[in-house]
């Protein structure tokens, strides 16, 4: 070949790609890798690229998913069982049942201060023996009572009020009654039973002294304290508390009147009576203060 020819321009344009061909087959070639080896690409800011994109979208995503988790925490939560409060059952006779006093009688006034569930099965004219006899329809309460509260008797006496002779037979078949009728109690349910005693069996105060006079006001406080020995008896046989309603009725000494107390037939507690009597039933055990 003549080394002093000149190369023409097609000559030229093939020897320079003759030569560029080996310079592009050495050069690597980049390589992306398939998405489910590697995943999505990470920007490089390392935010999410469709937060880029539209970062509200993001953001009601985001806060669907958190309701989501919340509302399956609330509901797989376990539920909270809340204990009911505690109930005090009476039994006993209109004084208990708050007749003549359009008032809340003592069992509604001493449930309330002890945060407790009043069931007052108290009925007027009831005696010993008809409280003994209607435990089979007080089962239910009864047995799931925090404490029992009794008050009964005054009727029994009543009934033989200005016979003497009888009252030592009335009285003892009172003890026995209030003795039975908390044994059943025991029987069904080991639960605090409360005897309740009384100031009077009969009208007491102004009325009382009206109605009987210097004497028969005498024998209403014999009678009466006949009925409170024979509760008393009672409650020590079964291990149930006797309190005395005496002193909140007629003071420390006996000698107070208690008209103040009393309704206008002399013979019920009036609204500030009955909250004399609530406030001698001590606290049920257990209670909130």
């Amino acid at each position: 070949m003549d080394s002093g020819r000149v190369p023409t321009a097609g000559e030229r344009r093939l020897s320079q790609a003759s030569e560029q061909r080996p310079r592009a087959a050495g050069k690597p070639t980049p390589r992306r890798l398939s998405a489910p080896l590697m995943g999505p690409a990470v920007n490089s800011s390392h935010r999410p690229a469709t937060q880029e994109r539209n970062p509200i979208a993001y953001l009601r995503r985001l806060t669907a998913l958190l309701v989501v988790l919340m509302v399956s925490g609330c509901a797989s939560a376990p539920t909270r069982h809340t204990s009911s409060p505690p109930s005090v059952v009476t039994l006993g006779d209109s004084v208990a049942a708050g007749a003549a006093c359009g008032c809340d009688p003592f069992p509604a006034l001493y449930a309330r201060a002890q945060h407790a569930t009043d069931v007052d099965l108290a009925r007027g004219g009831a005696t010993a023996a008809d409280v003994r006899a209607g435990l089979g329809d007080m089962r239910d309460d009864l047995s799931s009572a925090a404490e029992v509260v009794i008050m009964i008797g005054a009727n029994d006496m009543a009934d033989v009020f200005g016979q003497p002779s009888r009252y030592a037979s009335v009285a003892a078949g009172v003890e026995n009654d209030v003795a039975a009728t908390i044994t059943a109690i025991r029987q069904l349910h080991q639960v605090p039973v409360i005897v309740l005693g009384y100031w009077n069996v009969v009208q007491d105060g102004q009325v009382g002294a009206a109605a009987y006079g210097t004497d028969g006001v005498r024998d209403a406080a014999r009678a009466t304290s006949l009925v409170n020995q024979a509760l008393q008896e009672a409650a020590a046989k079964t291990g149930a508390d006797y309190l005395s309603t005496a002193a909140a009725f007629h003071g420390d000494d006996g000698g107070r009147d208690p008209t103040g107390l009393l309704s206008p037939d002399g013979d019920h507690p009036n609204a500030a009576g009955q909250a004399a009597i609530a406030a001698l039933i001590p606290p049920l055990q257990g209670s909130l203060p």
